[in-house]
């Protein structure tokens, strides 16, 4: 098992950057939730520990603290803005409110380089977010650098190992902030750069089959990233023993069933069970506006046709396990932290309570992946760049890009706009720089005029947009000649559409879909 750093979880939005930053690194780190017992961490193997920010100040009776013992393990501890006051307040330390709050910018002056800045500058440029500030330190500690507002901006008890700063090193504004992060892995903590996607694959394998043995494997496939990842590595680790099954639920894109099956068939060659179930969800869907309804509608349906699905294939095999994409994100223990600006991360399932409806055992190779790493992997186990890099999609499909009751006519609309619109992303060298790029069809009809003909056709909006998690997004600017060229390409060939429209609404307060 590779070294690992322990993050515990204050409520900071940005808890899951640190992660991913000492993961960058090459290091494993770990996030859980703040009030877990050090004899966990312990007994967890963790080779140092970092107490994240958090909305909460440690004035306030109540706020969230960690179990006393991580202080006492003999492990290096970092703290960052929240988690320097904290570690100060409880070894004996004094927080209080700032007269001026750090917000931002800010210019960090080191007087003592130690391991933490060494090989850095003696001043940078740092980031900040904190209404508290320390006052006065706890015993054995110093002031190492200072800020404009706070003469204790990083602290360090070297002998201890402990370790505290107010600016966030982990977001991309503070300058040389990865170095500061390495410094305390390597440096201080001793922390081997032994975590890699080589070292993951080849452990993933080896306990996939140790768990799976001689039995066999249901993974329901959709053709997204995180499923597709997931088969290709059960798929390295035990071959024919992996079942996948593909519903078509009639709301997929143009031509995605036969990419699936040429791609994981022929390719891959992986058995892909195909459940053409296409008639049956458009049925259910008929004449239900609501988005909500049609997501109930759907997802109930799916649970349906999956079920049936595994039930003939559990008769003719020896099926016991049911994979599923779960990424870390999803299940990543948090605690509710009051005024918390990152919502609570809850643990679930990708089908919800399928495999005990199922008798089935769940596996769940990707677990301890953040999605960048998921690609990562992905492409390492040879998929192609179109599956590894494929902008999301929603689990409803095209039933929450149609606006107002499903239509098959209108789905027909739909399919072949949104296949100009990938295709001319594409072409422009744009597909994969933005988050996603979609078409939504309107329930609205308008004039217009083709040829010397009146006509009374539908209406497509072009969906662009750019975001780095989602959380928050932007109207890409995509040039006028791209977005030209899309528009006449869909009036002039979709039959059925004779107007585009661009959606240059931004996240918040819109979505980014449309339902």
């Amino acid at each position: 098992m590779p070294d690992h750093i322990a993050v515990l979880d204050f409520g900071s939005q940005y808890t899951q950057v640190i992660a991913r930053r000492i993961r960058e690194a090459n290091v494993l780190s770990r996030i859980y939730p703040y009030n877990t017992q050090a004899s966990v961490l312990k007994e967890a193997g963790a080779k140092g520990i970092i107490l994240s920010g958090g909305p909460s100040s440690v004035l306030i009776e109540g706020s969230p603290r960690p179990d006393a013992q991580v202080f006492e393990l003999g492990l290096p501890v970092l703290g960052i803005c929240y988690g320097e006051q904290l570690m100060a307040h409880m070894l004996g330390g004094r927080v209080g409110k700032s007269e001026e709050r750090e917000f931002g910018h800010g210019t960090l002056n080191i007087e003592i380089k130690g391991k933490l800045f060494e090989g850095l500058p003696d001043s940078l440029r740092v980031w900040n977010s904190h209404g508290d500030r320390l006052e006065a330190l706890p015993e054995g500690f110093e002031a190492v650098a200072s800020t404009e507002n706070s003469p204790y901006a990083t602290i360090q008890n070297a002998e201890r190992n402990f370790y505290g700063m107010q600016f966030h090193p982990e977001v991309a504004h503070s300058e040389m902030g990865t170095e500061v992060i390495a410094n305390f892995l390597f440096k201080i903590c001793g922390c081997a750069a032994d975590w890699s996607m080589a070292n993951y694959i080849e452990e993933s394998v080896q306990k996939i089959k140790d768990t799976v043995g001689d039995e066999r494997v249901i993974l329901g496939l959709s053709g997204g990233v995180d499923s597709s990842v997931a088969a290709a590595l059960i798929h390295k680790a035990i071959g024919k023993q992996l079942t996948c099954v593909f519903v078509d639920n009639g709301l997929l894109r143009l031509h995605e069933r036969e990419q699936v099956e040429k791609l994981y068939g022929d390719h891959f060659d992986l058995d892909v069970r195909v459940a053409d179930k296409s008639d049956f969800f458009l049925d259910r869907l008929a004449g239900v506006s609501d988005p909500e309804t049609k997501r109930k509608i759907i997802g109930n349906a799916f649970v349906e046709v999956f079920d049936e699905a595994v039930t003939e294939l559990k008769e003719r095999g020896n099926y016991t396990f049911l994979a599923q994409g779960t990424l870390y994100p999803d299940v990543i223990e948090s605690v509710a932290i009051d005024g918390n600006p990152a919502a609570l991360i809850k643990s679930h399932h990708n089908v919800g309570g399928l495999p005990e409806k199922m008798n089935l055992k769940l596996l769940e190779p990707l677990r301890e992946l953040f999605k960048d790493e998921v690609r990562e992997l992905g492409t390492q186990l040879g998929l192609p760049k179109e599956v590894v890099w494929r902008q999301p999609f929603p689990g409803p499909g095209l039933g929450v890009r149609v606006m107002g009751p499903i239509k098959r006519e209108d789905l027909v609309v739909l399919r072949k706009a949104d296949a100009i619109l990938q295709e001319e992303m594409l072409a422009a060298d744009l597909y994969y720089k933005v988050w996603q790029s979609f078409c939504v069809f309107l329930p609205v009809k308008t004039v217009g005029v083709m040829g010397d003909e009146r006509t009374y056709e539908n209406v497509v909006a072009l969906r662009i947009v750019e975001s780095v998690d989602a959380m928050t997004a932007d109207w890409a600017r995509v040039p006028y000649e791209v977005l030209r060229t899309i528009s006449s390409r869909i009036i002039n060939e979709v039959s059925g559409c004779n107007r585009v429209v661009l959606d240059i609404s931004s996240k918040p307060p819109s979505t980014i879909e449309w339902e």
